[in-house]
């Protein structure tokens, strides 16, 4: 198994951390370095042997993984992929390591929790300090860091150019940041190249902007914008359409709200409507549903405020079932609500629409599913929904739409 380097990158202590810190930012870093290699120790035991090896045969299947992937999938282990009790393997390590860490390194392995995973074009070589200052061109944010391997695990960076890297915080009470793995370094000419690249990150992961309040904000307003347009073509937030008929009218739906964002970015510059980054996905490919969808009797389209719009497969008969709780004495129906309640890739959307849709149903429905003749939707359904559905309750919501900086729009441009 490679071994994972601990090329991590913090900037200087401020007064404002002296004031929250018995330790001073310098020393954590250099102690950082130790620990991680501890860590990554820790890993390598049996007891995590399995998982950690599934996540890299994942990863490898049918591309063999480079030692930079390799340590990216590890790193990934490390710190936030969760373990079958829902914990990560560094909270693990840091209940079970003895002796005991002191505080601030115990918050400090506790914080590489928040990891931000991004490409960054530098602005700032080291300055003497150590530190180079690197520019998020997915969260349109800056971040000062450093390396606890010296000044010289930098000296690749130069205004300009990009990188990749994975940054966790120092210490959650700082502003300052630690490279957690490999940092792939790339030359300035690859600027239109690397914008495409963060462009695919940002609109895969929308999640990745929400650092910045702006982005975020603007990212929300598009998404109630793209919902208002929805909701007038389709007559309602929810749908329910033979496949090749949602097909098209998404289709539809986009061919306008693309028209839109042209006629807006030709106005006066700025991102709007769904796809004005650069994504050169045309009306047709952004409508396209997948092929089993294709193939069902019926899809599902909600459009909901927080969770944007979702596709849910052969939606008309669990509308069926709970308008008519009879049909429960035929297996398909039965089955089907229970391939929702237990999917864990199926947020509780679904199921609390069709209840508000019919109310008078739940009851019967969920009765017959659990076996359970007590069971009430009114006393008993969040309690099922949060023991079904336990992700969905401890993770925050993010828009589904990814909004770009100033700074990847403009290199988006220069490739154009």
């Amino acid at each position: 198994m490679p071994q994972v380097p601990f090329d991590d990158h913090a900037p200087e202590c401020g007064a404002a951390v002296a004031e929250t810190l018995s330790t001073p930012v310098g020393e954590l870093v250099a102690r950082s370095g130790e620990l991680k290699g501890e860590l990554v120790e820790y890993a390598q035991h049996a007891r995590f042997g399995r998982q950690l090896t599934a996540c890299l045969r994942a990863a490898g299947d049918n591309v063999p993984l480079d030692d930079s992937a390799a340590v990216r999938i590890i790193d990934h282990f490390l710190l936030e992929y969760r373990l079958h009790d829902g914990a990560t393997v560094v909270e693990r390590f840091v209940a079970q390591r003895r002796p005991p860490l002191p505080g601030d390194e115990r918050a400090m392995l506790l914080g590489w929790r928040d990891v931000i995973e991004g490409l960054f074009e530098v602005r700032q070589a080291d300055d003497g300090s150590g530190a180079v200052v690197l520019h998020n061109l997915i969260d349109d944010l800056h971040y000062r860091v450093h390396s606890n391997m010296g000044s010289e695990a930098l000296a690749v960076l130069v205004p300009g150019m990009f990188t990749y890297c994975r940054i966790v915080p120092v210490h959650p009470a700082t502003t300052h940041w630690l490279v957690s793995g490999y940092l792939s370094p790339y030359p300035q000419s690859s600027g239109p190249e690397v914008a495409q690249a963060a462009l695919r990150m940002a609109t895969a992961a929308p999640g990745l902007a929400r650092r910045n309040p702006v982005l975020r904000q603007r990212a929300w307003q598009m998404q109630a914008e793209d919902r208002a347009a929805f909701i007038a073509l389709f007559g309602s937030d929810l749908v329910i359409l033979p496949p090749a008929a949602a097909q098209e009218q998404l289709t539809g739906h986009y061919r306008r709200r693309l028209e839109q964002a042209i006629a807006s970015e030709a106005g006066d510059g700025s991102p709007a409507g769904p796809a004005p980054d650069g994504s050169g996905l045309t009306a047709e490919e952004m409508g396209r549903l997948p092929k089993d969808y294709m193939e069902a009797e019926s899809v599902g389209l909600i459009y909901d405020e927080a969770e944007g719009l979702n596709y849910y497969l052969d939606f008309g008969r669990l509308d069926s079932l709970f308008a008519d709780p009879a049909l429960a004495r035929y297996r398909t129906y039965i089955a089907q609500l229970r391939d929702y309640l237990n999917d864990d890739t199926i947020s509780p959307l679904p199921l609390r629409r069709l209840i508000q849709r019919h109310p008078d149903g739940a009851d019967p429905v969920f009765r017959d599913l659990l076996r359970n003749p007590g069971f009430s939707w009114k006393s008993d359904g969040e309690e099922l929904l949060r023991t079904r559905k336990k992700s969905f309750f401890q993770r925050e919501t993010d828009p589904s739409f990814s909004v770009i900086g100033e700074r990847l729009s403009e290199l988006l441009r220069t490739r154009r």
